[in-house]
């Protein structure tokens, strides 16, 4: 008896710590992983295989985990097209997308509510007016889409990656479909986009009010971004999302006609920590954010300027203009010693409730290198905090050096006692 009491006491035991461990296991477990999605680099051949190296194009219907519609080509690294080489992004296969052609994929383990960020690589061929439509869409009636111009060749590798962000809804549960389209039309109908490298990363919102710091602006050092790949050198392009709600780099708005590169520091000198902002095409290159201020304040922006590290001059110095609401600073990088950045900071008064913070680069830049390569200055670590609450921390700072020069003579003073 005693014994049957033991054996159930463990029993009950072992499930109550089961159900615990249901219970409490992070969503991220069932989640969708961050990365590569599935045969996003079109490197599974397809059931017939990739054909021989005289044949130009798989059978595209039997591309493994995608969908497609309309002429959709598998393309291979180095493949002629009359007098034309067609670029290939990274690898040895990506796709092209004849007139309106489209490929798509089923996500799964969707998070309900969660915003995600899909990076990809994308070449021109034959029109240089070329675009890319991406989507997401979870019924006939819900779906987030966005448009992508690839007239703009920001690098001479021939090709660039981009990112582009949707809010997973719940509609269908927990899963959806992303889906790129050619929405061109040429007279002909092989012409199209190159699309390789198609990655997905969760995004999360960074809270600026939990920041000891009293620093208003979100996502102000730039960590929470799209999805890099390690080994691609160029960063990310983050197009413009002026007239979206969800964005790729949270709490940030690409407001202009021109992109702006996200950049890591894997690949690229950054101010601090492993991401920042690289600002290209002059005024056509703008970042801003809507700060939470007080009516009548005075608050304090602050910034890093530096380089990226990528031979960016073109001629031009690299200079930052920033806005505050109604004032504005023009800021040229010119580092001390071996430094890589430099501070720089402006004063202004909150008109609103609501103020506008913005930056773009004063001068168009490109690489000395190559002499077309689009660069330009690196923004990071942004901070705006009222003007009282930054005398506050300067002034326990500055107690602070006293009390350790203090402790340090007391020390000092024993011993010769």
């Amino acid at each position: 008896m005693v014994f049957l009491q033991s054996t159930f006491r463990r029993l009950g035991s072992l499930l109550l710590l089961l159900f615990l461990f249901m219970v409490l296991l992070p969503n991220s477990a069932f989640a969708l992983d961050d990365g590569l999605l599935e045969n996003g680099d079109f490197e599974e051949p397809p059931s017939g295989g990739f054909g021989g190296a005289e044949e130009e194009m798989a059978v595209a219907s039997s591309i493994p985990g995608w969908t497609t519609n309309g002429t959709v080509e598998l393309v291979r690294s180095g493949q002629k097209q009359g007098g034309m080489i067609l670029i290939v992004p990274q690898g040895s296969h990506a796709v092209r997308l004849g007139n309106e052609a489209e490929i798509g994929q089923e996500l799964m383990k969707l998070e309900k509510g969660s915003t995600y960020a899909v990076t990809f690589s994308a070449a021109r061929t034959c029109a240089q007016l070329e675009s890319l439509n991406v989507s997401f869409h979870e019924s006939s009636s819900l779906s987030s889409s966005a448009t992508v111009d690839l007239q703009t060749l920001y690098s001479v590798e021939g090709w660039d990656a981009y990112a582009w962000a949707f809010q997973a809804m719940g509609v269908r549960g927990d899963t959806g479909r992303i889906a790129f389209r050619n929405p061109g039309m040429e007279e002909d109908p092989t012409c199209g986009p190159i699309v390789d490298n198609i990655a997905i990363k969760k995004l999360f919102n960074p809270d600026s009010s939990s920041k000891k710091s009293k620093n208003v602006v979100i996502n102000g050092d730039f960590e929470e971004g799209p999805w890099i790949f390690p080994n691609e050198s160029l960063g990310v392009l983050l197009p413009t999302n002026l007239d979206q709600d969800i964005t790729s780099l949270p709490g940030w708005i690409v407001e202009s006609n021109r992109a702006v590169r996200f950049v890591d520091s894997l690949h690229f000198t950054v101010p601090q920590g492993k991401r920042a902002v690289e600002l290209l095409s002059g005024k056509e290159g703008i970042i801003s954010q809507m700060v939470k201020t007080t009516q009548g304040k005075q608050y304090n922006l602050t910034f890093n300027l530096g380089t990226a590290g990528d031979k960016c001059r073109g001629g031009q110095p690299l200079a930052v203009m920033a806005f505050a609401g109604d004032q504005a600073k023009n800021t040229h990088y010119a580092p001390t010693g071996n430094m890589t950045h430099q501070s720089s900071n402006l004063t202004f008064t909150a008109k609103a409730e609501r103020t506008r913070v913005a930056f773009y680069s004063v001068y168009y830049n490109t690489r000395t290198d190559d002499k077309s390569s689009l660069c330009g200055p690196v923004v990071d670590d942004v901070r705006v905090m009222s003007v009282s609450a930054g005398v506050f921390l300067n002034q326990i700072t500055r107690d602070y050096h006293w009390l350790m020069m203090l402790l340090a003579l007391m020390f000092l003073t024993s011993f010769r006692i």
